[in-house]
């Protein structure tokens, strides 16, 4: 019987000390949410998840994660044009920060690329996509501890259930071999980790311990991050040396070709030509033609390599973004055509010169980044007063045409 009862202490203390390292929780359980966890438990020893690794995984953990139900029901059903989510991605800001990054781990970079055979450019368009280059994983509004997010979306998200618990399965595996401690499992509300955004299926598939620390550890070691992302890849089938696709200047029946593939130098007696006039390199490869901005747009012809990365996220969006900004990191132009925006709206570079034309003149004091929030349209607003305009905090043509004067 003492035994038992300093079992119990003791068990009871180990609960507190994770609790503490997992921030405040509300004193009261959620009964519901407590039975939840204790049957799933006959799921995970199924899957070799011992009671030790189980009882750690959630000492402390007494509620669902509110933030992850709020996030899981909040999914909006619209969808932003091409451009809009090119132009937040892809842009003079994750450019620099690229190219920074670039020369501060080039010995990583020569290893990993040496290795795996995916250029260095990509896996930093990749880094930039999914973290920021990290910078997510310093903004504890954005953090969840793993095991309690997926078990939230277990218990109380139907749609995201089988999900949910096939990744904390995964989870708790990770857990247990000791690559990382409950304190660092931490991700996306969904259980993407790290500073390459692995859910837990995948980071068991590929994760790669690339510093030789003996942990395969995502979270605070870049080369083990990005030799992750690129394992990825490669066994996924990437084509080292090989571009990922081109933009092309579409001609006026393009659309009836969209979604086709052919060999470039079929695209090319087709009249599908780039923008600078120069030919491609391998004529013989085949490409898909991609016009994500609809036929009045640029189009793209998508050779294997923009579907590889798709097999990172299934996006055409996010694949055409990686893209184009490993381009730009790597010195190129980037894109020579420009989007079929609405009529007076601004193109990425003119965000940019607008935002900093406003912080010279005094009237905005944020991040120059071409995103426009409440910071850059009260300045805007302020601008427009001062000058006898409408305010509208609206960045147009007509206003940049204004601020230049």
């Amino acid at each position: 019987m003492i035994r038992n009862r300093r079992t119990f202490f003791r068990h009871i203390a180990a609960a507190l000390v994770v609790a503490a390292a997992l921030g405040p929780s509300t004193a009261r359980a959620d009964q519901g949410f407590q039975n939840w966890i204790n049957s799933f438990y006959a799921t995970a020893a199924k899957s070799g998840i011992s009671q030790a690794t189980y009882r750690k995984a959630f000492a402390g953990v007494k509620t669902p994660d509110p933030a992850v139900i709020e996030k899981a029901n909040y999914q909006p059903e619209f969808k932003h044009k091409i451009w809009e989510y090119i132009d937040s991605r892809v842009n003079p800001y994750t450019r620099r920060i690229g190219q920074e990054m670039a020369a501060k781990h080039t010995r990583t970079l020569d290893a990993v690329e040496r290795h795996f055979g995916v250029d260095r450019t990509i896996l930093l368009a990749i880094w930039s996509m999914e973290s920021n280059y990290g910078a997510v994983l310093q903004k504890d509004d954005r953090l969840h501890y793993v095991p309690r997010a997926l078990a939230t979306l277990a218990y109380a998200d139907p749609k995201r259930a089988k999900f949910a618990k096939t990744q904390l399965i995964a989870a708790l595996k990770i857990l247990q071999s000791g690559d990382i401690t409950p304190r660092e499992l931490t991700g996306s509300w969904a259980g993407a980790m790290g500073h390459t955004q692995f859910i837990p299926t995948s980071y068991l598939l590929y994760a790669v311990d690339a510093d030789g620390n003996g942990h395969r550890d995502i979270w605070n070691s870049v080369p083990d991050a990005l030799a992750t992302a690129a394992n990825l890849l490669r066994k996924n089938g990437w084509q080292p040396g090989e571009t990922w696709g081109y933009e092309i200047v579409a001609p006026a029946n393009a659309a009836k070709y969209s979604g086709q593939t052919k060999t470039l130098g079929q695209w090319a007696a087709l009249g599908f030509v780039r923008p600078d006039g120069r030919g491609f390199r391998n004529s013989k490869m085949r490409a898909e033609l991609k016009l994500p901005g609809g036929g009045k747009g640029p189009g793209f012809l998508m050779t294997r390599n923009f579907f590889v990365i798709k097999r990172y996220n299934a996006s055409d969006s996010y694949a055409l973004g990686v893209g184009l900004l490993a381009d730009q990191i790597a010195g190129y132009a980037g894109m020579q055509q420009r989007w079929p925006r609405p009529d007076g709206s601004l193109d990425i570079s003119e965000k940019f010169e607008l935002q900093n034309r406003l912080k010279e003149l005094g009237y905005y004091d944020g991040e120059v980044d071409g995103n426009f929030g409440s910071g850059s349209k009260a300045a805007i607003q302020a601008f427009q007063a001062q000058n006898g305009l409408p305010t509208d905090g609206e960045p147009t043509q007509h206003l940049l045409r204004v601020l230049r004067k």
